[in-house]
């Protein structure tokens, strides 16, 4: 058994308890809920969200010292998730019960019923304010799909040193963070008005509003986010690995957009070439192109080896320091 499996195994029934012990005050206090980015599937639309007993919002400020950024960033994971939660359309139409993490998702069949948000609320719970949730609808003339990942592909966060990743994340705010120009355009380019964009990241759903302040100020393409659960399973210490979570959302994105090929877009500081490599292996055909940055000292043996195998597929390969010369 790992060390995180084994720490999974002795913290899981810890937490369980403790969320038995404040079940009854979360469902009797505040309770708000934080609306995340809907998407289009054949089977109509999916809408997700999490029930919370509060927001936590950062306030960024240019002249902000680190530590101050720090004790914000910090705040946004205090988060205390509300369970056993009804959730439902306004009108009444579809619903649904929040996990153990809070956690929601909403399945609407008849899609050609809705717009580009759907309002929801907590039928028990009528003095919250019901909510709106975004929903990414398919583009007319979509040629293909692009999927991307955040953290040194369109973030600059220096995951190829742990110490720098931290530092970076940590201490920084949404108005101090930077996001690669050439990044922008690459995006932009791609998505040229029509050709859909999803983000797939090991960032943790707490840092769903703190990412989209990210992309607005700096005009990234906008579109759903696959974020990471930090919870605690009984088998995994942080639910799910890098590696097993991007997996996923690609398999759920590309199983969304069945008609569309895909771009896949990363770097090579935390082996984004293995996990693409493993996702073109499960879907032959689907994935006609893969981009990566080479932040930091570049791609190590893992990752040329991959990339090697990616050409050897015969899936289009392009990786430099930088998105600038693939324009």
């Amino acid at each position: 058994m790992s060390v995180k499996s084994s720490l999974a195994a002795l913290l899981h029934p810890i937490e369980k308890r403790f969320d038995r012990l404040t079940h009854r005050r979360r469902q009797a206090g505040t309770q708000v809920i934080e609306p995340y980015d809907g998407y289009e599937t054949p089977e109509g639309v999916i809408l997700r969200g999490r029930v919370l007993s509060e927001l936590r919002r950062g306030t960024p400020k240019d002249n902000r010292g680190w530590f101050d950024n720090l004790r914000e960033m910090l705040s946004l994971f205090l988060t205390s998730e509300v369970a056993q939660v009804r959730v439902a359309t306004v009108d009444g139409g579809i619903e649904a019960i929040s996990d153990e993490e809070g956690y929601f998702t909403l399945v609407i069949s008849d899609a050609t019923a809705i717009a580009t948000h759907v309002d929801v609320h907590l039928p028990a719970r009528p003095d919250v304010p019901p909510v709106s949730l975004p929903v990414y609808r398919a583009l007319p003339g979509a040629e293909y799909g692009v999927i991307s990942d955040i953290d040194d592909t369109m973030l600059e966060t220096g995951a190829y040193s742990l110490a720098r990743n931290l530092w970076t994340s940590m201490t920084g705010n949404a108005l101090t963070r930077r996001v690669f120009p050439d990044a922008v355009a690459l995006m932009q380019k791609l998505h040229d008005d029509r050709n859909p964009v999803f983000y797939v990241s090991s960032s943790p759903w707490n840092l769903f509003d703190f990412l989209q302040q990210i992309f607005r100020r700096h005009g990234l393409v906008m579109g759903p986010m696959f974020l990471r659960d930090l919870g605690i399973s009984s088998t995994q210490f942080v639910t799910g690995t890098h590696g097993d979570h991007k997996g996923a959302a690609i398999d759920t994105i590309l199983a969304a957009n069945p008609d569309l090929p895909f771009v896949l877009i990363g770097d090579t500081s935390q082996h984004d070439a293995h996990v693409y490599l493993h996702a073109i292996q499960r879907h032959p055909g689907r994935i006609t192109r893969v981009i990566l940055r080479q932040p930091g000292p570049g791609p190590d043996a893992k990752s040329l080896a991959s990339m090697e195998a990616i050409r050897a597929a015969g899936v289009r390969l392009d990786s430099a320091p930088d998105y600038s010369k693939l324009l």
